[in-house]
C-alpha cells in the first residue's frame, strides 16, 4: 500500500468519479483505476460499486475511508514537522560574542551546532557587550554571548551562563596578594586596568567603587597580561583570575558586590536554528542538568 493510492481513494470517494478524481489529483483516469484496484486487492475486498455513471463506497469503502484520511494527515503533518526542522538545515545563524572571549564552551555548542547542522550559513563575531545586545535586539545578530552587571540585557531572552563576583587581580608577591579582602583605599596610588566601558565586569566595579579605571584593555587576557606584567591592579571575574592562578592571585574587593553576568540574549520567538543553538549551549554550559 502507498500513501498516493490512498490519496486515489479518498478522491474517487469526495467526488463519486474516477474521471474527476483523475482531474483533481492531476492524473489520468486509467492511472487512478489501476492504482484502487490494486489497493483492492491488497485489502482483499471492493471499495467502490458503479451506480449509473458515478460510483458509491461499499461497506467495506465507508469503514476504510476515515482510516485512509487519518493516515493521509499523518503523513502530512510528518511533512510539516520535516519543513520545520529543514528551516536550521538550510537557514543562516549570526552569534556575537564579548571581544576577546575564550569561553570553551561556547564554542564546544558552536562546533556541535556545525557538526548537527552543516547546511546552516554560520558567522561568529565579537564586539563591546552593549554593542552586541543592541545588534540582537536590531535583528543584526540572532544571538550573542554579553556581559552585564547584575541582570541581563533589557528587552530579551537571556540564559545567564555565568554569575561571579568581580575581583582585583595581581601578581603573586604584590602587597595585596596575601589579603583575602581589601577596601577602595586600598588601591590608592594603584594603577588600575581594565575592561572597556560597558562591560559587565567593569559596570560591576564602576558601580561599587569610587576608583578610576587608568589603562583600557579590550581582553581579559590582556587585562591578566598587564597586570601580570607589572603595569597595576587588574579588575577581572573571579573565574577569569583562577584561569591565571600560577602567576596572579584574585582578591575580593569591599562594596563591589553586585554579580558580573555572562548572558547568551536572543529576541522573543527565535528561529528554529536559534532554538537548537540556545539548547545546545544550555547543555554546552552544563545547564540542562539544573
Amino acid at each position: 500500500m502507498e500513501l498516493r493510492q490512498l490519496e486515489y481513494f479518498v478522491a474517487v470517494a469526495r467526488t463519486g468519479s474516477f474521471t474527476r478524481a483523475a482531474a483533481a489529483t492531476h492524473t489520468s483516469q486509467p492511472n487512478i483505476s489501476a492504482q484502487v484496484a490494486g489497493l483492492e486487492r491488497e485489502w482483499g475486498t471492493r471499495l467502490f460499486e458503479r451506480v449509473g455513471r458515478t460510483v458509491a463506497l461499499t461497506d467495506a469503502g465507508h469503514a476504510a475511508l476515515p482510516h485512509a484520511r487519518a493516515a493521509l494527515a499523518a503523513a502530512e503533518s510528518a511533512r510539516l514537522a520535516s519543513a520545520e526542522v529543514a528551516q536550521v538545515i538550510t537557514g543562516t545563524l549570526a552569534v556575537g560574542m564579548v571581544d576577546g572571549c575564550t569561553i570553551a564552551p561556547l564554542f564546544d555548542a558552536f562546533a556541535a551546532f556545525r557538526r548537527a547542522h552543516p547546511g546552516v550559513r554560520v558567522s561568529l563575531g565579537e564586539d563591546e557587550s552593549p554593542a552586541l545586545a543592541d545588534r540582537v535586539r536590531r535583528g543584526d545578530l540572532d544571538t550573542a554571548l554579553t556581559g552585564s552587571a547584575g541582570a541581563p540585557p533589557a528587552g530579551l531572552e537571556a540564559l545567564t551562563v555565568i554569575s561571579e563576583r568581580v575581583v582585583a587581580v595581581v601578581p603573586h608577591g604584590h602587597r595585596l596578594a596575601g589579603r583575602r579582602r581589601i577596601g577602595s583605599d586600598d588601591l590608592d596610588g594603584e594603577t588600575l586596568i581594565g575592561l572597556p566601558s560597558g562591560a559587565g565586569i567593569r559596570t560591576v566595579f564602576d558601580d561599587g567603587c569610587a576608583r578610576p579605571v587608568d589603562v583600557e584593555a579590550t581582553s581579559p587576557d590582556a587585562v591578566a597580561a598587564l597586570a601580570r606584567g607589572g603595569v597595576g591592579v587588574g579588575i577581572l571575574s573571579e573565574s577569569i583570575a583562577a584561569e591565571h592562578l600560577a602567576t596572579l592571585h584574585g582578591v575580593p574587593i569591599d562594596g563591589v558586590d553586585r554579580p558580573a553576568l555572562l548572558c547568551l540574549v536572543w529576541r522573543r520567538r527565535p528561529s528554529p536554528a536559534v532554538s537548537v543553538f540556545v539548547e545546545l549551549a544550555r547543555s554546552a554550559f552544563g545547564l540542562d542538568q539544573d
